[in-house]
């Protein structure tokens, strides 16, 4: 078929070359949005095939290509390919994705490392299996069970913004045969062994089974059988340790001569020498054929080696000699002359030619040496020259290291071609298709998958080791350490991998192994004799081939120890003599492994006080007899777990903290003890006792470590452990593994009733202190995985309380604490722990930071504590009350309720994150009073019938001892001295509920002045005698949880919390009036003679009573708050907005909406920008105006005053530049700026900030809310934008005047307006004419002018003026209006139809008609009609015929919509009224018969048997749009060559009393708009004359 794309494609791309050739527009500027797809469906085998024209740099990814179900002439085309979905298989970089999701990992090459010039294709075989073709090379199956209808899709993504189609046609027969034969090639490598590893070595192991044999024979004992085969030296037999006749010394001596004879025989040509030996080392050795192979390939037990070219014979296995060829001998090994032979052909591997910058290579690229060794550190990376084979053996032996550096080599293998890598300063940098062993780890992509993957590291390895990999069939990688296999590094490797070696800090120089000589083959086995018996290789005085049977069972200290130790009395002491002279160089290790629940025990025998720190114990894997000791063993960076002091370290990185008993503190004749047991687990015992689990998985092989450090000078091995306690049984089993001091591994019984954390918990935590203590190991390497949860649920008013022990100051963010409820979902045993709790998405409720989380979402910001201000020491409660409210302590004080409605069984949750390391549950975790653990006794607020007329409140019975109530509790004296006049009011106090007093009386020989607040004591519960319970003053209240204002300082039990509040209550005199009210968000205000101070307190209680502190100068005062006032408060008359004159619909009519009046603004404050901002901002006309002169970003904003509460910050957009994308966005900080780091961008702000950006909100960049507002990109030059936080504390946005609405709650004070002018906005200006916010200042004075008795209705105004105001459309770039004009354009409708002043045309997308800030609904006509807008649609505005009598009465006419069919248009705007007989299948239909609005008869003057037609209007857009009226047509946008669908209708006035409503023409039962109900939506007219067109609708999808 032509190879060509489709016309339609994504929305930047440009299509030439008759569609063959595609190009991404604004390729610097975009990445995305360059989707093509194939004009034509694929053929089977055909391979659309395409070349990589040009690519840029300025982005990551590249081309991505596959196929796709979707028809692309009606397909809605996403930013990417990874987005396409209903059948679509997209290949992306070396990922196969299905519908946006990942099916296969690691597949062919990687397209984003392809070149311009190389050629990429997709086939979709007869098979129904996608293949991808790089080059011509077909990269095999991707995926199969392919649809036959398929769409060819490339992505011009990222780096690749031209591509060309070069071909669409099936691959020459020779490429398949090709694929197919290297298909087989492939199945017959993975049956193939590589001789390298498999002859030679096991070569040389059969040689020391050999010897073994005749070791054995010399004992009459029976040697097993050995296959050469196993991979760790723990794994071979028992029976091969030296113990059965010879010394391990002997035996090792016996080795090496076999292994040096072997070696040499093969030099010299007698190979059967060697392998011949178990058969008497003739020609006819017939004892050899006892040891057959084990092993089809690769092995020599017994059989004859090789024929050498000497012709000197070997036949183990009753050969003869004298052969002159190379031929295989016994079990048909090639020999090693063949071997060597084919080494050296072009198949060897060796380095390829391009390395890193400072690598050179020589010996033929086996040897890679790093430049300037002493000065770099990175750039050495080398790969083979060729991939790897399945099981063979990529080893280099390091020649040459420096001791200047940190780290060491690290090798590998990786999927990327050397020759089209860009190689990276270190292979760890690469993000994809690259394992690397890195120290003892391995590292995949760049992350660390396995911390501890072997005992060795590479970091500690020597010049002459030898390090290898290999990639078995099975795809499983393995490490080899000096021909020791180090086991699965990775299950599933990729078949084509290339090896890699990394010249990283201190390895400079290495080289490829291919003939691995006999000092080699030697050393390497050594190691393997090392690792089977522990004392090989340490020279003795003697040799006695009489094993001393009491050695091998007794724990002595080995004689190799640190510089300044010793060893005396036989090895059971161990000192440092200069113990005053030195503080380390103590190391001693035991002189053998420990066996299972063996225990290690010393005892101190000498103590120093010069230095600081003491004995350190602990278990290493590492065999003394070739470890060189460090100066203390936490240095040691591998194999090593000790206890220091009071915590635990495994290989120099403490893992916790407080774990036990603190060795720094023992004295001499004291005991320490370690034991591994069977289990893996490694406990610690201090004189005697258990300490609890340290860590887990320990390896069997671990040997005992001493540390006489700092004041430990000497200690003696105890033998008699008959003195230990038996250790605590524990059934660690499986990932729930139980930590030290949990529940059930503490010895001693608990009862249930006891508050401990579970035995289940995250990852990262451990649970000691007998389950009272939970701390997170690796603190200052790990952040998370550290929840614990209590062991049991909380009963109602059960306080749960822990203490904060330990912090680190590594991380942001503190602890997160809360509770999980306890139901059968996520019960401790069935709960699945995430990273945080926060993470959980039901049944939690969490306090994080200031911010109360509901199943992972917030719920409330600003709660009354910070924890992330906590530090060590401070105390951390929760408590469930029994009405089901959540409360929190901090440091015992109630902060107040946190959340409401939890069920009853709930668990207590700890999630130890950030900056928290360790707490433990305190001594007051317990039941609390009785008035938060059973309900509230008292009566909630209800309206009380005071005896005095009007009066809402009076006060309660009990008070202050020297208070007098009078007037039924309306008036209260203070009859004596100057305190002790405290008085409550008589019940609970609702939400929005205001209390407050008139001072009556005042005495001037004292100073002071009364305290008003909020409490949470209950008078009910107090004395009944007034003269005792209660404090003297109200500062002093501290028993229950007091909110009050004394002076100007706001204060919480006594606790200052805030300055300057308002105006001082201390300047206060007869006549004035004070109150307090507590608001539904939980805060709690201050009002002074009617004037609302704002916001003193947060997160108020909501069972609070009202509180008085008659103090001081004050004497009397009498309650003033009456219903009566509240009553009229909530029945004013909704203030006019300023929608009635700013028209968000043009034709005057009046929104439908209900604005509650607010109290009047405050004076605003002046604003002007801080100096401090981002770096490319220049500030000018006395800050007020701020311009952002370079780059796109690093224009963040900040007022330098706050944002007082009612006053609208407003700002105009001065300059945009359209080179760039986005544009601003803006927000409030609650925190002061003057310290402020100012990020790149505002969504970097992550402390106290909301963020407006685009149509969303975010808090601390996370999104709460969409689709809110206008979207901020599309504002245009001379858009007004502004903020302002209500008196509840919501912040709203402001757009050209007009509110949005509620944009977030909970905004603290004092705040701080930013803007950020990122993108196209370029420059803004502050307006200096605050406005208050709408609603703030009274309606009178707005359009006065213009309001009549006549236009108003029901309160609300009408205008007067139809026609629309002469305001110009503020959103002059709308796409959308010009995509429907252009289609206007296609209708060829004379112009003369039309306004010719354009800015009568409006748009009703979603963007514009936000701008404006329409309402959705509005009124019209007499008498007034709801009508709605039609948004989502673009309206044209017709041209009013003069001499059409209705004009002037037009403004009483009821608006209407109709849709019609696009060839009905013309006929009616010639007729400028909707007609009968018109087209439209919408608009008229006969009604000879009765219809469903009683049209039923014609008039009394029709002619007889006439046919009446009828118009069908309706209200809205949504009724009269629908397709069934508005039939969709389908046209192509000349200006993006895009294929659309567009539907018309008209917007109509219509004359009152001309119509009937009724139900729509169709049946349904959804209602379509939720302002008309269906039986009302349709209008029918039949009057000619009635209808008046207004403005043609258009729109397009």
């Amino acid at each position: 078929m032509a190879a060509e794309l489709h016309p339609r494609s994504g929305k930047l791309i440009g299509l030439s070359n008759s569609n063959r050739t595609a190009r991404r527009n604004q390729p610097v500027q975009e990445f995305n949005h360059g989707l093509v797809l194939s004009k034509e469906p694929l053929k089977d085998r055909d391979v659309f095939t395409v070349r990589i024209d040009k690519k840029v740099n300025s982005w990551s990814g590249s081309i991505e290509i596959g196929v796709t179900a979707l028809d692309p002439a009606g397909l809605d085309f996403p930013s990417s390919a990874t987005g396409l979905k209903g059948g679509s298989w997209i290949v992306s970089g070396c990922s196969v994705l299905r519908d946006g999701r990942s099916v296969l990992e690691e597949y062919g090459r990687d397209l984003d490392q392809l070149a311009e010039g190389d050629r990429v294709g997709i086939q979709r075989s007869s098979r129904g299996e996608l293949h991808l073709w790089v080059n011509g090379q077909d990269c095999g199956a991707a995926a199969s069970g392919l649809p036959p209808k398929l769409w060819a899709v490339v992505d011009l993504y990222g780096k690749c913004t031209q591509v060309t189609v070069v071909s669409c046609e099936p691959p020459s027969p020779s490429a398949e045969r090709e694929t197919i034969d290297l298909g087989d090639e492939e199945e017959e490598e993975e049956e193939e062994e590589v001789v390298v590893c498999g002859v030679r070595e096991d070569a040389g192991i059969a040689a020391l089974m050999n010897v073994a044999t005749m070791n054995g024979t010399m004992n009459g004992d029976e040697v097993p059988e050995l296959s050469c085969t196993h991979s760790r030296p723990d794994k071979f037999p028992n029976n091969l340790e030296p113990d059965t006749g010879l010394t391990e010394h002997q035996l090792f001596d016996v080795f090496n001569n076999a292994i040096v004879s072997f070696y040499r025989s093969e030099d010299d040509g007698g190979g059967g020498e060697v392998c011949g030996g178990g058969g008497g080392g003739g020609s006819t050795g017939s004892t050899g054929t006892d040891s057959s192979s084990r092993n089809e390939r690769g092995s020599c037990s017994g059989a004859g080696v090789v024929n050498s070219d000497s012709g000197t014979g070997s036949a183990g296995g009753g050969g003869s000699g004298g052969s002159n060829n190379n031929s295989p001998a016994g079990n048909g090994v090639p020999g090693p002359v063949a071997l060597t032979g084919s080494m050296t052909t072009n198949d060897a591997l060796l380095f390829h030619e391009k390395c890193g910058t400072l690598i050179k290579l020589s010996n033929n690229n086996k040897t890679a040496e790093r430049r300037r060794p002493l000065d770099e550190f990175n750039n050495g990376v080398v790969m083979t020259n060729r991939p790897l084979r399945h099981n063979e053996m990529f080893e280099i032996r390091i020649d040459k290291l420096v001791d200047k550096w940190s780290g060491s080599i690290e090798i590998g293998v990786t999927t990327h071609n050397p020759n089209n890598l860009d190689y990276p300063a270190t292979m760890t940098n690469l993000r994809s298709g690259t394992i690397m062993m890195s120290g003892c780890g391995i590292l995949t992509n760049g992350k660390g998958t396995r911390r501890e993957y072997c005992e060795f590291s590479l970091d500690e390895l020597q010049e002459g080791d030898h390090i290898g990999l290999m990639r078995k069939a099975s795809g499983a990688l393995h490490f080899y350490i000096n021909c020791i296999d180090q086991g699965v590094a990775a299950a599933q490797t990729p078949g084509v991998v290339y090896g890699v070696v990394d010249l990283y800090g201190m390895a400079v120089k290495v080289t490829i192994v291919h003939n691995h000589n006999h000092s080699d083959r030697l050393r390497r086995n050594n190691a393997i004799m090392r690792a089977l018996s522990p004392d090989v290789g340490r020279p003795r005085p003697s040799l006695s081939l009489t094993p001393d049977a009491d050695g091998p069972d007794r724990l002595l200290f080995h004689a190799n120890c640190g510089q300044k130790a010793a060893i005396i009395s036989d090895g059971k002491t161990a000192l440092r003599p200069h113990a005053t002279d030195d503080f380390n160089h103590g190391v001693v290790l035991s002189s053998r492994p420990l066996r299972s629940n063996e225990v290690f025990q010393v005892r101190i025998d000498k103590m120093v006080d010069k230095w600081a720190g003491s004995i350190e114990i602990g278990v290493t894997t590492h065999n003394p007899a070739y470890l060189q000791l460090p100066s203390t063993m936490t240095n040691l960076r591998s194999g090593t777990w000790m206890m220091t002091g009071n915590g635990v370290m495994h290989n120099g990185t403490t893992i916790l903290d407080e774990y036990g008993h603190n060795l720094d503190r023992l004295k001499a004749g004291d005991t320490v003890g370690v034991v591994r047991k069977e289990d893996g687990s490694l406990h610690f015992f201090v004189n005697g006792v258990a300490q609890g689990p340290a860590a887990w998985n320990i390896p069997p092989s671990v040997y005992a470590v001493v540390d006489l450090y700092g004041q430990a000078a000497q200690a003696t091995i105890m033998d008699d452990m008959a003195d230990l306690p038996p250790l605590p049984e524990d059934s660690s089993e499986g990932p729930n593994a139980m930590s030290p001091g949990s529940p059930c591994s503490i010895g001693g019984a608990m009862t249930t009733t006891d508050l401990r954390f579970h035995h289940l918990h995250g990852t990262n935590a451990v649970i000691t202190n007998g389950g009272r203590t939970a701390l997170r190991q690796n603190c200052r390497s790990e952040f998370n995985d550290a929840i614990v949860i209590s062991n049991r649920s909380l009963r109602d008013g059960e306080l749960f309380e822990i203490v904060i022990q330990k912090m680190v100051d590594r991380w942001s963010g503190s602890i997160e604490a809360g509770v999980c409820v306890g139901v059968t979902a996520i019960r401790p045993e069935e709960l699945e722990f995430p990273n945080t709790m926060t993470d959980i998405d039901y049944d939690t409720w969490m306090l994080s930071g200031t911010a109360i989380m509901q199943d992972g979402n917030t719920m409330r910001n600003n709660y009354g504590c910070d924890l992330d201000c906590l530090n060590s020491g401070s105390r951390i409660g929760m408590m469930r009350s029994a009405t089901g409210d959540l409360h929190y302590y901090i440091n015992g004080v109630d902060q107040g309720v946190a959340c409401s409605g939890l069920p009853p069984d709930v668990f207590a949750v700890i999630d130890l994150y950030g900056q928290c390391v360790q707490v433990s549950i305190t001594s007051s975790s317990g039941p609390l009073d009785n008035s938060l653990c059973t309900s509230n006794i008292t009566e909630k607020s209800f309206p009380i019938h005071s005896p005095v007329a009007g009066v809402a409140h009076r006060l309660h019975g009990k008070h202050g001892k020297n208070v007098l109530l009078l007037g039924e509790g309306c008036q209260a004296v203070r009859v004596g001295g100057y305190a002790h006049g405290i008085v409550f009011s008589a019940k609970e106090l609702r939400a929005d509920e205001l209390f407050e007093v008139r001072i009556d009386e005042v005495d001037e020989q004292w100073c002071g002045s009364l305290h008003i607040g909020l409490t949470t004591l209950a008078p009910p519960e107090l004395p009944s005698c007034p003269m005792s319970g209660l404090s003297p003053s109200l500062p002093q209240l501290r028993t229950k949880v007091t909110w009050l204002l004394c002076g100007s300082e706001v204060r919480r039990n006594g606790v200052l919390q805030r300055q300057n509040y308002g105006c001082s209550l201390d300047r206060l005199t007869v006549g004035n009036r004070v109150g307090v009210k507590r608001f539904s968000d939980d805060t709690m205000h201050i009002l002074i003679d009617g004037e609302d101070m704002g916001a003193a307190a947060t997160a108020v209680s909501k069972n609070v009573y009202a509180v008085l502190d008659l103090y001081g100068r004050v004497t009397a005062v009498s309650i003033v708050s009456s219903s009566l006032m509240e009553d009229m408060e909530s029945v004013k008359a909704p203030s006019l907005s300023s929608d009635s004159c700013s028209e968000g619909e043009e034709e005057g009519g009046t929104p439908v909406v209900e604005v509650e009046s607010e109290p009047c603004a405050l004076v605003p404050t002046i604003m002007a920008f801080l100096e401090n901002h981002g770096k490319n901002i220049q500030l000018s006309n006395q800050n007020l105006t701020a311009a952002r002169v370079s780059s796109y970003n690093q224009g963040l904003l900040v007022t330098a005053q706050p944002l007082a509460r009612q006053q609208l910050f407003q700002f105009q957009i001065d300059r945009l530049n359209p080179s760039w994308t986005s544009s601003l966005s803006l927000g409030v900080i609650g925190h002061s700026p003057d310290r402020l780091n100012f990020p790149s961008t505002a969504c970097c702000l992550k402390r106290s900030a909301w963020l407006l950006q685009r149509d969303s909100v975010f808090h601390n960049s996370l999104k709460i809310c969409e689709n809110y507002g206008p979207n901020l990109d599309t504002c245009p030059e001379g858009t007004v934008l502004g903020l302002l936080v209500d008196t509840n504390s919501c912040l709203h946005l402001y757009v050209n005047g007009m509110d949005q609405g509620v944009a977030a709650q909970d905004i603290p004070s004092p705040c701080y307006t930013f803007i950020d002018l990122y993108g196209q906005c370029e420059q803004v200006t502050i307006v200096t004419n605050n406005v208050p916010a709408e609603g703030g200042e009274s309606s009178e004075g707005r359009c006065q002018g213009d309001m009549e008795k006549a236009d108003m209705v029901d309160g609300i105004k009408e205008s007067v003026c139809w026609t629309p105001p002469p305001e110009v459309n503020p959103n002059k770039t709308c796409e959308y209006q010009a995509l429907c004009s252009r289609f206007k354009d296609l209708l060829t409708l004379p112009d003369g139809y039309f306004n010719e002043d354009a800015k009568f045309n409006l748009c009703y997308c979603e963007s514009c008609h936000k701008l404006r800030g329409d309402e959705a609904y509005y009124k019209r006509g007499e008498p007034p009609r709801d009508y709605a807008l039609p948004f989502g649609w673009c309206r044209f505005s017709l041209r009013i015929k003069p001499h059409c009598e209705v004009a002037n009465a037009l403004k009483k006419w009821h608006i209407a919509y109709h849709g019609t069919s696009v060839g009905a248009l013309r006929r009616t705007l010639d007729h400028s009224e909707l007609l009968p007989g018109t087209s439209s299948i919408f608009s008229v239909s006969p009604a000879k018969t009765e219809g469903p609005n009683g049209y039923s008869e014609p008039e009394e003057n029709s002619a007889p048997g006439r046919e009446v037609p009828r118009v069908r209007l309706s209200p809205t857009m949504r009724y009269s749009g629908l397709e069934l009226f508005a039939p969709k047509v389908q046209f192509r946008d000349p200006r993006s060559h895009r294929s659309h669908q567009a539907q018309v209708g008209f917007q109509v006035c219509v004359r009152p009393g001309s119509y009937k409503a009724g139900p729509q023409t169709f049946s349904t039962s959804e209602p379509l708009d939720p302002r008309f109900s269906n039986s009302e939506i349709e209008w029918i007219t039949k009057e000619q004359g009635g209808t008046l067109l207004y403005g043609l609708l258009i729109r397009v999808e």
